[in-house]
């Protein structure tokens, strides 16, 4: 089964954020042949649920999600198949710890499907900001994995 890892700092707001939103997504798409996960390249919010703030704008949009954080490691990329990370840092953290060239080559930037940008922008972390930048977070989110679930579609 093809496996996607969503990547983000803390595992606390965008890549659960990416990871609910998939999970729907394919859902809806009747896709139950695709594992997805999320995970943070930082370990200080190991084990912790998803910001209220993410679970907040979730519930909104009729998605629930039960998330304890995990950390983003070596071995992980032997379990996933794809590795998408929101901004250069994880890009720079999940490339170090590819085993091979192959391996690092699996990693790509989640704006990287999203149609309404031109290349493959960060997707701003909105922790120390407002309600307001979840909002924008989730829109970001969910045209990037609509763009991502077309690619499975084409791939896998």
């Amino acid at each position: 089964m093809p496996a996607i890892v969503f990547v983000c700092l803390g595992n606390i707001c965008r890549s659960p954020m990416a990871e609910a939103v998939m999970k729907r997504l394919l859902l809806d798409a009747g896709r139950d042949d695709v594992q997805v996960e999320s995970a943070g390249t930082g370990s200080w919010h190991v084990g912790e649920g998803a910001d209220p703030r993410t679970l907040a704008e979730l519930a909104t949009r009729g998605i629930e999600m039960d998330h304890r954080a995990q950390q983003f490691t070596y071995g992980d990329f032997e379990r996933f198949d794809l590795v998408v990370v929101m901004d250069d840092d994880n890009e720079r953290v999940a490339r170090s710890l590819a085993p091979s060239e192959e391996a690092a080559a699996r990693v790509v930037r989640l704006r990287s499907f999203d149609p309404e940008v031109a290349g493959a922008p960060e997707v701003p972390d909105p922790y120390y900001g407002g309600p307001q930048g979840f909002t924008l977070l989730y829109e970001m989110v969910e045209r990037s994995c609509r763009g991502l679930l077309d690619h499975i579609d084409a791939t896998w």
